[in-house]
């Protein structure tokens, strides 16, 4: 398996309606998500668009998200922000760095925190026009001409992060080491 070892930025739990998160200098990650947070479950229901019809119970592959340092900084120079966007504003329990590629890794990737709590990945974690709608209220541009809904769906359309679930439970706190363990390649080289 090949390994490459970043670290935590930032922790978050989100509680609140409006798709933000709240930061935290440590939180408990349980079997079935982040402690306390609206994504926490084994299950969700399905919303409109997504792979079963919407209001079907289904597993739940969203029990946590995450976010790169360094892709944020892209995606905010992009827009032309007059700051960085935030991983609570965009709605991430996690925020990481020094992971290149981050919102590229492959289902399966495992990040092995040095607490002991290990998350899996399951999928890249498309923008939304959602997100973009409430981003464009929050942040403003340094041309003063602000940005739609839309720009912040191109912006992000490769970079916006990932999402997965728990397979060991533990505690993340902020500054904590991540090892990025890819999956097992039966026919790769070397």
């Amino acid at each position: 398996m090949s390994k490459t070892t970043g670290y935590v930025v930032s922790v978050h739990v989100g509680t609140r309606e409006d798709m933000s998160k709240q930061t935290a200098a440590r939180v408990e990650v349980a079997q079935d998500g982040f402690a306390g947070d609206n994504h926490q479950g084994f299950t969700r229901i399905a919303y409109a668009g997504d792979k079963d019809p919407q209001g079907t119970e289904r597993r739940n592959e969203r029990q946590w998200s995450g976010v790169s340092a360094e892709e944020l900084a892209q995606i905010s120079a992009d827009l032309h922000l007059s700051k960085q966007l935030s991983a609570e504003d965009v709605g991430a329990n996690l925020c990481v760095s020094g992971i290149e590629g981050f919102s590229a890794l492959p289902r399966g990737t495992r990040l092995a925190f040095s607490s002991g709590a290990v998350l899996a990945i399951e999928e890249y974690n498309p923008p939304c026009m959602d997100m973009g709608e409430k981003l464009a209220g929050l942040y403003a541009t340094t041309n003063d001409e602000g940005f739609a809904p839309r720009d912040f769906v191109m912006a992000a359309r490769l970079s916006r992060g990932v999402v997965g679930v728990v397979e060991v439970p533990g505690a993340i706190s902020e500054t904590d080491s991540v090892v990025v363990e890819l999956p097992w390649e039966p026919f790769a080289a070397g």
